[in-house]
């Protein structure tokens, strides 16, 4: 019987394997403008807390027969399934939400961006694994373009003023994500990848729901409700699904060089959606951050850093 390998599908036109991080991306990064959007239509607190929920209903159908198959491998790992969803759906995604009302959209990116780079120096001390000199040169391009964003191109400024909450909170946001990702990929859960999503959005619901309690307003108005309807569906479901995707049909180390486009995408998705132009700073810094990073990631990724940066975002972020 003839071999079929998990990318024949796709042999023919290679290119298609490359469109799945692409669209990833593009969703993650659509979803750092509705973040900045959101700040005026609906609570922080409630849109973090209906995210999971509504992508919750949309799960489902779909996993619960695996969930109850896998029921006594989740009991052994409830801990660890917590701390996930603690750190890749509570504090990645609801801070980012707080941050949006400090920040900029393309703040926003730049910091999501960084989620990669924040992973491969937590993998020393968590996997074991080595930085190599050109990642270490492109992590030191990635701050300084960092400092003169975050600074908007006066380091006297920074020096006097500190940063905005926004970005102190989006510096959180990325770094516990990274976080989930290293650790993802250190315990290596024997659950299938869609039943660990599931038990994490659920953990990650019920874990906001005291966000949610302690909002203003816990109604979703109709202006939110697409907002909401697309972080559930398109930045929680659908993302992550294409980067899954992605990492099959082109690994890991490859689909991880597309999240440096999130800034680029992010910032063209501003000018068309609220009308915000990246100022000259964002353009210098974003860029060096840009040029960083892809130095950092230049070279073919050690085996054992392979699954960093993959979220499921969750589990490959994202959701990024």
């Amino acid at each position: 019987m003839t071999k079929h390998h998990s990318g024949s599908r796709y042999a023919n036109y290679p290119f298609i394997g490359f469109l799945f991080p692409i669209l990833a991306v593009a969703i993650w990064a659509t979803n750092a403008v509705v973040s900045k959007m959101a700040t005026a239509t609906i609570e922080p607190g409630a849109i973090a807390f209906y995210r999971w929920f509504f992508a919750l209903l949309l799960l489902t159908p779909f996993c619960l027969t695996t969930v109850y198959r896998q029921r006594l491998q989740i009991k052994a790992h409830l801990t660890k399934l917590t701390v996930l969803a603690s750190l890749g759906m509570v504090l990645n995604q609801s801070l980012a939400y707080y941050a949006a009302y400090t920040t900029s959209a393309t703040n926003i990116a730049i910091f999501l961006s960084l989620m990669p780079l924040f992973g491969l120096f937590l993998a020393v001390p968590l996997l074991g694994t080595k930085l190599r000199i050109h990642t270490l040169i492109g992590a030191l391009i990635s701050f300084i373009g960092l400092i003169y964003m975050l600074s908007e191109g006066n380091l006297n400024q920074l020096l006097t003023q500190g940063l905005k909450q926004g970005d102190m909170l989006m510096f959180v946001s990325s770094l516990s994500y990274a976080l989930y990702s290293v650790l993802l990929n250190r315990w290596k859960l024997p659950l299938t990848p869609w039943c660990a999503v599931y038990c994490q959005v659920f953990l990650g619901a019920l874990l906001q729901l005291p966000l949610l309690l302690s909002s203003e307003t816990t109604a979703i108005s109709l202006s939110a409700l697409p907002m909401v309807a697309f972080a559930a569906f398109a930045a929680s479901i659908i993302a992550p699904w294409c980067w899954l995707k992605g990492v099959t049909q082109i690994g890991a180390a490859r689909s991880t060089l597309f999240m440096n486009l999130v800034p680029l995408f992010t910032a063209s998705i501003s000018i068309v959606m609220l009308g915000v132009h990246p100022s000259q700073y964002h353009l210098i810094g974003g860029g060096m951050v840009l040029v960083g990073l892809t130095l950092a990631q230049m070279k073919r990724v050690p085996a054992g850093m392979l699954e960093i940066n993959s979220p499921i975002k969750p589990q490959s972020p994202s959701l990024k």
